[in-house]
């Protein structure tokens, strides 16, 4: 696990030695172990090294090829790289170092861009052809690594956070008005978009070349739900179970200390359970804990370490969070308020302690509906069928309009059942799901910002990908937009960071490509059983868990909001979102900001999300726009 950046200058000197200087100390947390730069007049590559493989120096980057006409720079891990190695030995290459970047290095020189077709992993890398003067940029399938880009006039400059990016200093920091929007609806920045203009995030699934001619992009991977795999329970459960072992058996190699986070749950109990069968020694398990038993899951996770008798360690999250805050939100780059990134944070924090690799249970949410709001959707669907279109589309949002003059919480769950059900599934997945509801949004939003959206509207992102599904069924198409938005745009993003934040590489069996893509073959009935979610998974996972841990009601990895922002972090969210000057208070009306604050903190609403959106959302402008 590594972080890597650079930059090419075709038309034009824009960086030397001192600018990749730079540009590796911006993301030195990445990769503490080793640091490396390749300069020519074309383009300049630098790479920050976690050391997980080969832990010689002959494993540092830049890494050249046996003629030397390659050059790469690679953040992640090729699980496959053993297999690759053994077929490229009997073709004749011979490898100098135990690493996974050689033998990628070599698949290039052998397969060119079609290199992406052979590899399994997590990963982002570039490689420079001196011959041809082009530089290849891939990253993986499902987004766990990420890659962002700034395609200037005269030059083309790349790097694994944007932080490295931003060390050019003419490189404008222009907020992008879209990426606002986006934001407060999602709580991230969907790709390809950034917060700024002019910057971009490489799609996952996606390549980039680069040559003095232009750019060219190309996606190589999507997931493909159209396919019908076998409908016998007993037959997915044996083939599910089986790619997931070996999954997790192949990210267990690593010439550093392993161990695994555990919350409790079914998708980590699991994964920390085969992973006890493969290992011959304790797997360490780490757990993050809090004061509110409400949302406490140590207890759970005791229990699977009990079972499988791990070296278990547990962290109580308490005082430190306001303490944290700002320096653990400077590590997004981007506005980012998915509430678990603190948790996140904390645990990776105990996990480095005691280990440089964690397998994680990402992913299993996304492939099997493992998420309540996969039920709460079926249920609209068959609220949605009982009534005829033309009483959903004329009735219903005349009952709605009713309901919004009231303040009772029962009457606005009222207002954003009836107006989901009036339109159709897609939309309605995007409304109920989305963080800002439609009212708060118009509400809160100034009438210059509102003209500067010109009429656009973040659902577009939902509908986009829900739209390019082949699924059969609409749970497929709305699994598949997860996959596509969700996943690499939240999840993966919080896991990269918070993990890359303290040094440690974490490793997700359930997000393996092979995973992914016969769960997309498995039945929807399979998935969601009625209420149960994740039934196959579950089925699969029977065999050496017990019934308590499959079927106890699912928590999450959440966190106290509405406590914190009455108690714990009010001082610093208090100043922040009433009393900066810049930030929110360019988008939004002072007054309403005011209303929403004093509405959550006298307990008439919980406007927990929203308060902590803006705190998020401010927290990060005051450290990019502000103190820079």
């Amino acid at each position: 696990m590594c972080g890597i950046a650079g930059f090419t200058q075709f038309n034009k000197q824009i960086g030397d030695s001192s600018t990749l200087d730079r540009m590796g100390k911006a993301i030195y947390h990445r990769g503490p172990d080793a640091g490396g730069e390749y300069l020519d007049e074309h383009v300049g590559l630098c790479h920050r090294r976690l050391s997980i493989l080969d832990l010689s120096s002959a494993g540092n980057q830049p890494m050249f090829s046996s003629d030397e006409r390659y050059v790469i720079v690679f953040n992640g891990e090729i699980y496959n790289f053993q297999e690759l190695r053994e077929d490229l030995e009997n073709q004749g290459c011979v490898f100098q170092t135990g690493t996974d970047t050689e033998v990628l290095l070599a698949l290039y020189a052998v397969y060119g861009e079609n290199v992406v077709d052979h590899i399994g992993g997590m990963f982002a890398f570039a490689i420079w052809d001196k011959q041809k003067q082009s530089l290849f940029l891939a990253r993986d399938r499902l987004g766990k690594k990420p890659l962002y880009y700034y395609p200037g006039k005269d030059s083309f400059v790349f790097a694994s956070e944007l932080k490295a990016i931003l060390t050019f200093s003419d490189i404008p920091k222009e907020i992008r008005p879209d990426a606002v929007y986006d934001f407060f609806a999602y709580q991230y920045v969907p790709d390809p978009k950034t917060i700024f203009k002019n910057i971009y995030k490489l799609e996952p699934g996606y390549t980039l070349t680069l040559t003095r001619d232009g750019m060219q992009k190309k996606q190589y991977w999507d997931v493909s739900f159209g396919l019908k795999g076998s409908t016998s329970n007993e037959h997915v459960r044996d083939q599910l179970l089986g790619l997931i072992d070996k999954s997790v058996k192949q990210r267990m190699i690593s010439d550093v200390p392993l161990g695994a986070f555990l919350s409790g749950g079914v998708d980590s109990s699991g994964v920390v359970g085969l992973m006890a069968k493969n290992s011959k020694k304790p797997v360490v398990t780490c757990s993050i804990g809090f004061d509110s038993k409400e949302y406490d899951e140590v207890v759970f996770a005791k229990e699977i370490a009990e079972q499988f008798g791990t070296d278990h360690h547990e962290f109580t999250v308490r005082k430190s969070v306001e303490d944290n805050l700002k320096h653990i939100v400077g590590f997004f780059d981007e506005p980012f308020s998915d509430p678990s990134l603190v948790p996140t944070f904390f645990v990776s924090e105990l996990a480095r302690q005691k280990v440089t690799v964690a397998l994680a249970g990402d992913g299993g949410d996304e492939s099997f509906a493992g998420y309540s709001k996969y039920a709460v959707d079926a249920t609209e669907n068959k609220l949605r069928q009982a009534f005829p279109l033309f009483i959903r589309r004329s009735v219903f949002p005349l009952i709605a309009k009713l309901f919004s003059f009231s303040k009772k919480q029962i009457a606005r769950k009222a207002h954003t059942l009836l107006t989901t059900l009036s339109h159709s599934p897609a939309y309605g997945f995007y409304l109920t799901n989305s963080f800002f509801k439609e009212n708060m949004w118009k509400s809160l939003v100034r009438e210059e910002f509102s003209n500067q959206l010109a009429g656009y509207h973040p659902s577009s992102v939902t509908l986009d990908a829900y739209e390019k599904s082949n699924a059969p069924d609409h749970l497929g198409r709305i699994l598949y937009t997860d996959i596509k938005t969700y996943l690499p745009g939240d999840i993966l993003v919080k896991v990269d960071r918070m993990s890359m934040a303290n040094s440690l590489e974490v490793r997700a069996p359930l997000l393996d490509y092979n995973v992914v893509e016969y769960a997309a073959t498995i039945p929807s009935e399979l998935k969601l059983k009625g209420a149960d979610k994740k039934h196959i998974l579950k089925q699969a996972f029977s065999s050496f868990l017990s019934h308590d841990t499959l079927y106890r009601k699912k928590m999450g990895f959440s966190v106290p909001l509405a406590q914190w922002l009455r108690e714990e972090i009010k001082p610093l969210a208090e100043k922040a979102i009433l009393s900066s000057e810049r930030g929110l208070k360019d988008y939004f009306k002072e007054e309403e900001i005011y209303r929403v604050w004093q509405e959550h903190q006298s307990k008439t609403f919980d406007h927990s999300a929203e308060l902590w959106s803006m705190l998020m959302f401010q927290l990060w402008f005051d450290k990019y726009m502000v103190d820079q």
